[in-house]
């Protein structure tokens, strides 16, 4: 019981941390990240060492990180999140594994993400509405043409929430995630057309900050800075100044409250819904 609390308050405090730093600056360091997995590991390592189980605490925790490694690199890639949200996702993936069994594991890992998906649909639609509203005309026509060139897509997505909800309909974890699966389309599009539509703004390059995402890429005499998703670097920023006096950037919204609200209500779910994995210890 005593390593559970440990490896939660610990992630709870270094998610506290980032959502302070990603509040400032924008961006959520490497280090506050490594650290995490360091730490998280470095304890499973040295506390399997004096209990019967053997490390099979510390497996668990490998384990953890391989998954959510994938994870976080999925959501990366996809552009779901950023750089600094992707490793924060994969250093949890170290904290998360209470039990070790793999399969009780599993559940949690499932029941986290559902959780964090939920709030990150309520987080970004409450936190982009007012923007939405406040530029609705470009918003409206943003979202009729991404419906209409991902309608394909969007509809087989929602027609496989409703097989899932229909054969989960008496398993919570699997209705749920049916439900999650059946309005995810028209979350992303939402949230994709208030990003488009009302983020977007022209910034005076002396104002620009590493980590900061250029809307477009920029030709610099010979040169091309790249539009790409880990945003600027300070050789791109001094170069871009040298020709340029304005640019376009997105401008986006801390995610890590995200993490910190369903760290949260996942430390209530697990005492609640899983007591039996922490009377496995």
């Amino acid at each position: 019981m005593i390593q559970i609390i440990f490896l939660y308050l610990l992630a709870l405090v270094w998610i506290v941390f980032a959502t302070v730093q990603d509040w400032k600056t924008r961006e959520i360091a490497d280090w506050l990240n490594f650290s995490l997995i360091i730490f998280a590991l470095g304890f499973r390592f040295f506390y399997s060492l004096f209990v019967d189980a053997g490390f099979a605490f510390f497996y668990q925790g490998l384990i953890g990180l391989v998954i959510f490694f994938v994870i976080g690199n999925v959501l990366y890639y996809s552009r779901f999140f950023a750089g600094g949200d992707a490793k924060l996702m994969i250093a949890l993936g170290a904290i998360l594994p209470f039990s070790y069994g793999f399969f009780n594991n599993l559940q949690i890992y499932l029941w986290f993400l559902v959780i964090f998906f939920l709030a990150a649909a309520i987080y970004s639609i409450g936190s982009s509405l007012w923007l939405s509203l406040i530029n609705f005309k470009k918003f409206k026509i943003m979202f009729k043409k991404l419906w209409k060139e991902n309608k394909r897509f969007s509809r087989g997505i929602m027609i496989l929430g409703l097989i899932i909800l229909i054969f989960g309909f008496t398993e919570p974890l699997i209705f749920y995630l049916g439900i999650l699966i059946f309005f995810s389309p028209l979350i992303y599009i939402y949230v994709k057309s208030v990003d488009e539509s009302c983020m977007i703004r022209k910034v005076v390059v002396g104002k620009l900050c590493i980590g900061d995402w250029l809307y477009n890429d920029i030709k610099v005499g010979t040169k091309v800075v790249k539009a790409n998703w880990d945003g600027l670097i300070q050789k791109e920023i001094n170069l871009i100044k040298k020709k340029h006096k304005s640019v376009l950037i997105r401008q986006g919204i801390p995610f890590t409250p995200v993490f910190l609200i369903s760290f949260l209500i996942m430390g209530i779910f697990l005492l609640t819904k899983f007591p039996s994995l922490f009377q496995f210890f």
